[in-house]
């Protein structure tokens, strides 16, 4: 009997998109097993490959735009989404605003902005949708989603009835709201943000403390940015009486989540749920014999709506075997055996650069589930 294999990892970062890896994988289960059903679902977690895989898995179209990349000035021509229903379009915040965007030697939270991504949601409501999912990771953004709000029309004013510059360090001048130019499309459609955090807006594990560092952020500009997120979250709740501070997920991309929040009416998901929905995940794993699934890197923080971890979620519940790949493998993944992965396996073959394990990650990949199927063969 032909066995039935499901692909459903997320991309290699810098390395391989998440179709990529599916086909990769398939090449390893054919050379062990040339009659075997293969099924490739990409999978994403809200950041990098959502648009490509809610595309593939729902049929749509690429809609091309040019936007504010993180430096404002600066545009990106880039791209989302629109499924086959017409009624339904899907934005990675990252497309215009992501960390991939910008050099590192470029990269400030203190000055980049999230006002391209208002610029693709406003795109997408020329679109005609009624409903828009935003992938909010891999930003290189710390604005708490001034720069989208701006760019839908609100108005964050300064002292002196002035527009607030972009980034996270005008945040601190922030003296008033003013929704009264909002486009008026926002309150008639609905938003999800897709996210694979659960971090709040501030605090300890907020979007400056945590995800700063990553962005270019030093010490001091952490404690700028923290302390400007707290203002700006004050200010929203004065004037638009919503509290977004410790909203789980209000963090993600530097607190564009928070933003969402405060000026969309948006509802938070986790984004791998949200994508395992979409792609019906569930029903191609019940009929599973074996599911592979992987990204870049696995570790604790996996556990924490990391593709993975939805995947080994919904394989648990049929008692299927998951088998996970990854680039490298971090502290404590042995959490994640009790939440349905069966077992982990690092790709190198050897010891080498991050440059020379990037460029030989379909080798390796291959390798790997090649090996791996040849033992389930056994």
């Amino acid at each position: 009997m032909k066995k039935i294999f499901v692909l459903a990892p997320d991309s290699f970062k810098e390395s391989m998109s998440a179709p990529k890896v599916c086909e990769v994988m398939e090449r390893g289960i054919r050379k062990v097993s040339l009659d075997a059903q293969v099924i490739q679902v990409p999978m994403a977690d809200g950041g990098e490959g959502t648009v490509d895989a809610l595309i593939m898995s729902n049929g749509g179209t690429r809609i091309e735009v040019e936007v504010s990349g993180p430096i404002p000035t600066e545009k990106v021509t880039t791209y989302f989404g629109v499924l086959a229903d017409k009624k339904t379009a899907v934005i990675e915040m990252a497309k215009a605003n992501g960390i991939d965007r910008l050099v590192k030697q470029k990269r400030n939270p203190l000055l980049t902005s999230t006002y391209g991504t208002g610029e693709m949601i406003k795109a997408a409501l020329d679109q005609g949708v009624e409903k828009i999912i935003i992938g909010l990771g891999g930003s290189v953004t710390n604005d708490g989603g001034a720069g989208m709000a701006q760019a839908l029309g609100v108005r964050l004013l300064d002292g002196e009835g002035d527009e607030l510059a972009a980034g996270g360090g005008a945040l601190a001048k922030l003296a008033k709201i003013d929704e009264s130019m909002i486009d008026p499309r926002i309150k008639k459609t609905e938003i999800i943000l897709a996210s694979d955090v659960v971090n709040p807006l501030t605090g300890p594990i907020g979007a400056s403390i945590v995800f700063g560092p990553q962005k270019g952020a030093t010490p001091t500009m952490v404690k700028e940015l923290e302390s400007n997120l707290l203002h700006y979250a004050k200010i929203i709740q004065r004037d638009l009486t919503i509290d977004i501070q410790k909203v789980p997920g209000a963090g993600a991309a530097g607190g564009l989540g928070a933003g969402l929040l405060a000026f969309t009416g948006a509802k938070i998901r986790s984004g791998v749920e949200l994508v395992i929905e979409f792609t019906q995940l569930e029903k191609k794993i019940a009929k599973a014999d074996y599911v592979f699934t992987g990204e870049g890197g696995i570790d604790f923080q996996t556990k924490f709506g990391k593709t993975p971890y939805g995947v080994a979620q919904i394989a648990k519940k049929y008692n299927k075997p998951v088998f996970a790949c990854a680039g490298f493998i971090g502290n404590q993944v042995d959490v994640l055996y009790d939440e349905g992965i069966t077992a982990i396996f690092g790709i190198l073959a050897k010891a080498s650069s991050i440059e020379e394990a990037l460029q030989a990650g379909e080798d390796n990949l291959e390798r790997t589930v090649e090996n791996i199927v040849r033992v389930l063969a056994l």
